[in-house]
Order: C-alpha cells, then sequence, then structure tokens
C-alpha cells in the first residue's frame, strides 16, 4: 500500500446530474486515488474541507473502456470513485455550492 497524503487522494469531484441530485442527502462524489483505502477518503476529506464530518464512504473502481482509433486498440485508465455520505450536522462542501 502506498504512503498517500490526504491532498494525494482526492483527484477531483464527479459533476454529473445524478451527483448533484443526491446532494441534497449530502452525498458528494469524488474520483479518487485507486490505491486509497475508505478510512484515508474519508481523513481527506475532514482534513480538505473544513467543518465536515464523513458518516460513510462507499468506492467503486471502475474499469478502463476498450477504444479504437483505426486499427490502433486500446483502453482508458481504470478509475476509482468513491460516494462520501456526510452527517446530518455537518457543514457542505463549498466547491459544489455554486453549482
Amino acid at each position: 500500500m502506498a504512503d498517500l497524503k490526504y491532498y494525494d487522494v482526492i483527484l477531483k469531484p464527479v459533476v454529473t446530474e445524478k451527483t448533484m441530485n443526491s446532494m441534497a442527502d449530502k452525498k458528494y462524489a469524488f474520483y479518487v486515488n485507486p490505491d486509497a483505502t475508505k478510512t484515508q477518503i474519508a481523513e481527506a476529506v475532514e482534513k480538505m474541507f473544513a467543518g465536515t464530518k464523513v458518516a460513510k464512504v462507499n468506492t467503486m473502481n471502475l474499469n478502463g473502456k476498450n477504444r479504437r482509433r483505426g486499427l490502433i486498440v486500446g483502453k482508458t485508465s481504470e478509475k476509482k470513485k468513491a460516494i462520501v455520505q456526510l452527517t446530518a450536522d455537518s457543514a457542505e462542501i463549498e466547491i459544489f455550492t455554486g453549482l
């Protein structure tokens, strides 16, 4: 297991229609480092966004898709996505509020 710092765990937020609807339930989606564990993800969210408290973390590994350009066949990179559920008394995550 790699020694990941909290700022290396979260790569970018996932902004889709489905994730925007789940924000009402205080669920936020992020692409995370594939080597990150659930406890590391929860720790990173609490450190990066002030006033947040994580209730639970669900993760999923996304396989790369097959892509083809002419005769060249390849795959896109694999990703890991995390759905973070915040507690009821937790503060909102600021990067999602203006969307």
